[in-house]
């Protein structure tokens, strides 16, 4: 009777555990449902104001913020970047102007998994963690603008070597990449999108109450079920070494054409202590360099000059922050640094958090492109 009572315990227990982890996966696809969401609520009512602010004649800084701002508008680099295509291609911006509007896309890119990070505001620990990460992902892309932009401005290097890449490969054609994340939740999305009668708010709304909601149930289900597992797993093998876990960040941008959903899928992972700062650090730094090479392989297959061109601009912009950054030791250290000072931060005041990111990605770029427009 005994050994009956124990089997029975097992067999429930493993259905307790494949119970939890459907749940877990169920949690993931509506966490990126809702992110496709956003996405989609924002480029209803920002898409065209991005296109207006992209269409200003900038000067560098002006250029700078607008890529910013554009894309934290529609939560996009792709379609911001696609703008400042559309730009080069008629001619109302050279590839030179475009750069600085590039490095501001790659800083607003990093608004998804900030916003992500928010959703763990009640819960002060998770919080530090999320908001860390995210925080770590922004900084390193802010501080290659910083290191990069000025080198520009100063040599050129990357318009003429994006330039000169561009020419190189014209012709050479390229691949259009099928998307099978992007196909499995698009039907969820259009439905969400169809229930708020393509209106914009309800469907932010909606994505930002879906989010929230998956983010917590993932958490949970988490620490519940195999948190130690899952930190074996990443400590001994997908985030083993910084060049793996760089990896392991590329390819999974590379399959899912996107860095805002791994990066934002990070957040919940580190809010609940399943992945480390050092080992997220590696892995935004190869999803920066994926989702740059789903770029120039679609840019390829257009066969358009203008595309390829400022494809290689971004990914040289990429490429050369990690191999000016990560060799020189205290300048890797930085975005960690900042990182665990602002996680500290927002664990003795919460507040922050939200007004950092609504701050950084909207409030300031918007002041900074009107004062610079309208004085300029």
């Amino acid at each position: 009777m005994t050994t009956i009572d124990l089997g029975t315990g097992r067999s429930g227990a493993r259905l307790t555990h494949l119970a939890k982890l459907g749940g877990i996966i169920a949690a993931l696809y509506l966490f990126i449902v809702a992110i496709g969401a956003m996405a989609v609520a924002f480029s209803l009512f920002g898409r065209e104001f991005a296109e207006a602010v992209l269409e200003t004649t900038a000067n560098p800084v002006l250029g700078l913020f607008l890529g910013l701002l554009a894309t934290s508008l529609v939560q996009s680099s792709s379609t911001s970047t696609s703008i400042i295509v559309g730009m080069v291609a008629g001619g109302v911006i050279s590839v030179e102007g475009a750069i600085p509007m590039i490095m501001g896309a790659n800083i607003g890119t990093t608004v998804t998994s900030m916003l992500v990070s928010l959703g763990h505001y009640r819960r002060p620990q998770e919080l530090q963690r999320g908001f860390a990460a995210a925080i770590l992902h922004m900084s390193f892309n802010l501080l290659g603008v910083l290191i990069l932009l000025p080198l520009e401005l100063l040599t050129g290097l990357v318009s003429a070597a994006a330039l000169w890449l561009g020419a190189a490969f014209q012709g050479v054609g390229g691949m259009a990449l099928a998307n099978p994340l992007k196909a499995a939740t698009a039907p969820a999305v259009e439905l969400l999108a169809w229930l708020c009668g393509q209106r914009p708010v309800p469907l932010l709304i909606l994505a930002f109450v879906l989010t929230y909601g998956m983010l917590g149930v993932i958490v949970k289900l988490l620490r519940s079920l195999m948190l130690r597992r899952l930190e074996d797993i990443f400590d001994r093998h997908l985030f083993r070494t910084p060049l793996r876990a760089l990896a392991f960040g590329l390819l999974i941008t590379f399959a899912v054409q996107s860095s805002s959903i791994p990066t934002a899928l990070a957040i919940p992972l580190a809010a609940a202590g399943v992945i480390k700062l050092a080992q997220i650090y590696p892995f935004s730094v190869g999803a920066n360099l994926g989702t740059t090479l789903t770029a120039i392989l679609a840019a390829l297959a257009t066969a358009s000059p203008t595309a390829i061109t400022v494809a290689f601009a971004h990914l040289l912009f990429n490429a050369a922050a990690i191999l000016i950054i990560w060799p020189i030791s205290w300048l890797r250290r930085l975005p960690l640094w900042l990182a665990t000072r602002f996680g500290a931060s927002v664990l003795v005041r919460p507040v922050l958090a939200p007004a950092f990111v609504f701050g950084l990605y909207f409030i300031l770029p918007a002041v900074i492109v009107a004062v610079l427009h309208f004085t300029g």
